[in-house]
């Protein structure tokens, strides 16, 4: 019995039981979202690239794949996914061992992002607002679900039905709609060149500057304010980022800073308390709230460090025409995503019981509800 049969039999063998299926892959985003009481399904094993276009710009990866081996093979062929996904995992030397395999690493606590939590997560890098979200770069996806049932969709594969695009409805449903087996993904050539400028700035300096800039034809692929600086990347080829310097202005500044917001690297996110992962229109005013600010993404994406209570966060945010998440710093019992409005409870239900209809694939991960 190959893995994907293993996995579907143990799906079934759960809905006709009724058991819950906490499921598992490298263990990276296990901070994220609720947690979940369950039976493990392990996916780590389920793993490799299957398919690799460097022509047509097509991936198709196992779930199981970590993500670091699939960014070093498209790196080979000068390529990369467009959203820099976020690993939040603990790199290790030499291929993840599989499950059930013996040997000193098999019994270390793991930590490595791969493919199919990436997906599942939905959470996009500092690009975002530039070259789309992970859901943008779904191209199809193979998963099992609810009754351990092999689905395919995606527009290479099948016409998806009902108006749903279900293989982008997986990025982000942190596994409670099904489990990824495996997801096509579309990559983009990595830029000829890439540079990061730093100026001096207040928050509404910042927010009126990237205003301005995102009206002219900048290669501006990403950006950052934090303690009355404002990081600007360019990428592109070497006359357009030479252009784009001379019209920003600015001293040039490490790379590494966009890797060290990325994975939360920064003295920032290693304070202590509440996490605030804050959706907001980029013109938005700062929220008037304690605390500490850092802005990504022209200002749409802010990290909130607060202590002030949540129901007063989430308020402020709804306000402002957004959203609040509580990333990090609690403990997974109490509501971590925004309340959903009527209207889409209950859409995210049916959908739920459409494709879980025994409600058994990592219950509550998302909404108690859910």
């Amino acid at each position: 019995m190959n893995l994907t049969d293993h996995l579907q039999e143990q799906v079934r063998l759960a809905a006709e039981r009724g058991t819950p299926l906490a499921i598992r892959g490298g263990g990276s985003k296990a901070f994220y979202g609720r947690a979940v009481e369950g039976e493990p399904l392990e996916l780590a094993g389920h793993r490799g690239v299957v398919g690799h276009e460097p022509t047509e710009l097509v991936v198709t990866a196992r779930a199981g794949t970590p993500l670091a081996e699939l960014e070093a093979l498209l790196a080979e062929q000068g390529q990369m996914l467009p959203f820099e996904p976020p690993h939040f995992g603990i790199p290790l030397p030499g291929p993840l061992p599989l499950a059930g395999e013996g040997g000193k690493d098999a019994s270390r606590p793991i930590s490595i992002a791969t493919v199919g939590g990436m997906v599942a997560a939905g959470l996009s890098g500092p690009a975002r607002p530039w070259a789309g979200a992970v859901r943008d770069a779904v191209l199809g996806v193979k998963l099992l679900n609810g009754r351990g049932e092999v689905l395919t969709f995606g527009g290479q594969v099948m016409k998806n039905v009902a108006g749903y695009d279900l293989s982008r409805l997986m990025a982000g449903a942190l596994g409670t709609l099904g489990v990824i087996l495996e997801v096509s993904l579309k990559v983009i050539p990595k830029p000829a060149q890439v540079l990061t400028l730093v100026q001096e700035a207040s928050a509404p300096e910042a927010a009126a500057r990237l205003s301005a800039w995102g009206r002219l034809p900048l290669p501006i692929s990403a950006s950052l304010h934090l303690d009355g600086r404002l990081h600007i990347r360019l990428s592109g080829t070497g006359l357009g980022v030479a252009a784009a310097r001379n019209a920003i202005g600015g001293e040039a500044a490490d790379d590494a800073v966009w890797a060290g917001v990325r994975e939360q690297r920064l003295d920032f996110f290693r304070a202590e308390g509440p996490l605030w992962r804050l959706s907001l229109p980029p013109a938005a005013p700062a929220l008037d709230l304690a605390g500490a600010t850092l802005a990504e993404w022209g200002g749409a994406l802010r990290w909130l460090r607060t202590e002030a209570p949540a129901a007063k966060v989430r308020a402020a945010a709804a306000v402002a025409g957004g959203h609040a998440t509580l990333f990090r710093g609690h403990d997974g019992t109490g509501e971590v995503f925004h309340p959903l409005p009527p209207a889409a409870l209950i859409l995210h239900r049916r959908l739920k019981q459409a494709l879980d209809p025994e409600g058994i694939l990592n219950p509550g991960r998302m909404y108690a509800e859910l």
